[in-house]
């Protein structure tokens, strides 16, 4: 089979088509949101924005400074006494506006998505009704904090439990779902009755200054939300997280950074919440639906480009439908158009930036050195913009780097196995566990299986994990805690224990 690169989208005359582009960033990068007014940063320096389809510049943000960071969280603390007092229903009235607007407006936010993340339209679109969601899902949340009232074993007192806002919250997000990250920490804050500074990826910041906007509008009063870009996230980051008002840190991104921030976090004892890296396992057995299990991969692997901490990593497929699996893959990626994310044919958009390209090429260099063969794609092609063809390895050897490493790309590396045990053990053999995929029709043969696989989250015979509704969060180097469902909200608060005598 064929290992050249995909062609990209291009019109009639031969140019990349690219409808979206007459969207104007520009009214996004109004300044940092700091007490419900845009106001400008301490220092002149901005933060380009780049159109990862094009390498074009669509807008500059404000670059915050220490001194900036300081402020949004003296706005975040002004604000902190009268949200916490904000009745549930009004936190929940608002919340639910937050849902009605981002619906009403959700063309405009997918391509700005589009736009500066890269990814195809329909995936823009399906990340602004998931992140829109969060708001829908909390505002019921905020009705139904919990409480606890027990008689203590001795019959001496009675045991209350109250469940109160934990305080100011540090948001971090990453660039590769720049709505989605955003309103999964927000919407549980806010029905919590927490204040919060949003620190957005500055790969990806206008997405989370258009939603500042929109919160405005839904009626969040000034100071409880904040949103902040920098340049220099580590001294920025330190001097919130060393503020003695702020009480939690909540951050998606890599495992190495994650690392760094709890060491910060750990000199003042802050609560923390981490959404860490993944090396989901998609397990393929004989007996699977091969259709099923195509378009289970094509989702799992394929959803943003593979640009997800949740996606298919490393396919162990069983001998007996080994073959099968990989032509059926083959097909079906090699059909993908590649081009802007903003143009309505793309299936597969660029990636986020050159330095994305550069591993995405290391690793798949790295499987060939070792032994894997190339059957579709595996060239980075030539001209503008940060682009990796759909690419499909077969013979890859659990050494290489990529049996370890987080692509983060379009790529799926295909190892076959034998046995249920050695797909196990290979499942397990990450220091991750965020996500993994099983495909099979013995329904006894998954939920054994996934027992004993160490993930956070399992999907049986489907390609997608995430939802509002349910408990998103890994377990080993995948993070702490979790997002979503009632958890997300609990992470969020503090349960206080009142003895009394009633």
């Amino acid at each position: 089979m064929s290992a050249t690169p995909m062609p990209r989208a291009a019109n009639a005359e031969g140019a990349i088509a690219d409808p979206a582009a007459s969207l104007d960033c520009r009214p996004f990068s109004k300044g940092l949101y700091i007490d419900g007014r845009w106001q400008k940063a301490s220092q002149a320096h901005t933060i380009p924005v780049i159109d990862p389809a094009t390498e074009d510049l669509l807008a500059e943000v404000a670059d915050a400074t220490v001194d900036d960071a300081r402020r949004a969280v003296d706005a975040a603390a002004g604000a902190a006494r009268a949200w916490r007092l904000t009745s549930p229903r009004q936190r929940s009235e608002i919340l639910r506006t937050c849902y009605r607007l981002m619906i009403e407006r959700s063309d405009m936010l997918a391509r700005l998505v589009s736009l500066e993340n890269g990814k195809a339209l329909p995936d823009a679109r399906g990340e602004i009704a998931y992140a829109a969601e969060f708001f829908r899902w909390n505002a019921e949340e905020a009705v139904r904090i919990p409480g606890e009232l027990g008689r203590a074993p001795s019959g001496g007192n009675r045991i209350l439990v109250d469940y109160e806002p934990i305080g100011i919250a540090v948001l971090i997000t990453p660039w590769n779902f720049p709505a989605a990250m955003a309103t999964r920490k927000i919407a549980p804050a806010l029905a919590a009755g927490c204040t919060v500074i949003l620190k957005p990826a500055s790969e990806t910041p206008l997405t989370a200054y258009a939603l500042a906007g929109l919160y405005e509008e839904a009626g969040v009063p000034p100071g409880v939300v904040n949103v902040i870009t920098t340049s220099t996230p580590g001294p920025v980051t330190a001097a919130m997280l060393g503020d003695p008002r702020v009480r939690k840190l909540s951050f998606t991104g890599s495992t190495g950074v994650g690392r760094q921030l709890l060491a910060e976090a750990a000199k003042t004892v802050l609560s923390s919440s981490m959404e860490l890296g993944g090396n989901a396992p998609f397990l393929v057995f004989d007996d699977a639906d091969l259709d099923a299990a195509l378009d289970g991969a094509m989702v799992a692997k394929m959803r943003n480009a593979g640009e997800a901490c949740t996606a298919a990593n490393r396919f162990y497929v069983q001998a007996g439908i080994h073959d099968d699996f990989v032509a059926g893959l083959v097909g079906r990626m090699g059909a993908l158009k590649v081009g802007p994310g903003s143009d309505p044919s793309t299936a597969c958009g660029p990636m986020i930036t050159a330095k994305a390209v550069d591993k995405i090429d290391r690793l798949v260099a790295d499987a060939v050195a070792r032994g894997a063969k190339v059957v579709l794609g595996g060239r980075r092609p030539e001209g503008k913009g940060f682009y990796y063809p759909p690419t499909v390895l077969i013979d890859v050897s659990p050494d290489a780097e990529m049996a370890r490493e987080e692509i983060f790309g379009p790529v799926a590396a295909i190892y076959r196995f034998e046995t249920q045990e050695q797909a196990i053990a290979w499942s397990n053999d990450t220091e991750y566990g965020l996500a993994s995929y099983i495909f099979t029709r013995d329904l006894k043969r998954g939920l054994a299986v996934a027992s004993e696989i160490e993930s956070g989250m399992i999907a049986l015979n489907r390609g997608l994990v995430s939802d509002p509704a349910a408990p998103f969060g890994g377990v080993k180097q995948s993070g702490l805690g979790r997002e979503g469902g009632a958890h997300g909200v609990l992470e969020f608060l503090e349960a206080k224990y009142i003895a009394t005598s009633f």
